[in-house]
């Protein structure tokens, strides 16, 4: 399937779709107090940018967003949020495109670190596949969240 990858606002109403989905797909897989996802708000932020990825007939099918936390730990950091991909078109690769989208432009902003939370269990385990395959490494808790059994974290540094 042909897609598209580009920025666009989250206050629109396919994207609070497919977010509406995505927290669906999260709320059986761990407490509330440990779903750390950004509303549509907090996505439409101005450290924060969104990637919509669209089909052939420009139907939204995927997100994911970028949160540019800026200066931590000496270094320049950016984090992954609300990755997510319609479960009609899943194993074409829109993750994965989504991904380097992402990564692409941490790299224009400067960001020297990715970092990102997911949850645990078999319900993530496609996502948990994406991050490794595409060069993250799991690490510690980040930034303020908690250590606990429901997360799961990974980082990746990125050259310029």
């Amino acid at each position: 399937m042909a897609v598209s990858i580009a920025i666009e606002t989250p206050l629109q109403d396919e994207v609070k779709t497919l977010v509406t989905a995505l927290d669906a797909h999260l709320a059986p897989l761990a407490p509330a107090e440990f779903n750390f996802g950004l509303d549509l708000d907090e996505m439409a932020a101005a450290d924060t940018t969104v990637f919509v990825a669209r089909n052939g007939d420009s139907k939204a099918v995927g997100i994911g967003a970028l949160k540019h936390i800026g200066q931590y730990e000496g270094q320049q950091l950016g984090e992954i949020k609300r990755m997510y991909t319609d479960p009609a078109v899943r194993g074409q690769r829109i993750g994965s495109a989504l991904l380097e989208a992402i990564q692409e432009r941490a790299r224009s902003l400067g960001i020297e670190r990715l970092v990102l939370e997911t949850g645990v269990g078999e319900g993530l385990a496609a996502a948990v596949r994406l991050y490794q395959n595409h060069g993250f490494t799991e690490c510690g808790a980040v930034l303020d969240y908690p250590a606990s059994h429901y997360s799961r974290f990974f980082e990746k540094k990125l050259s310029a």
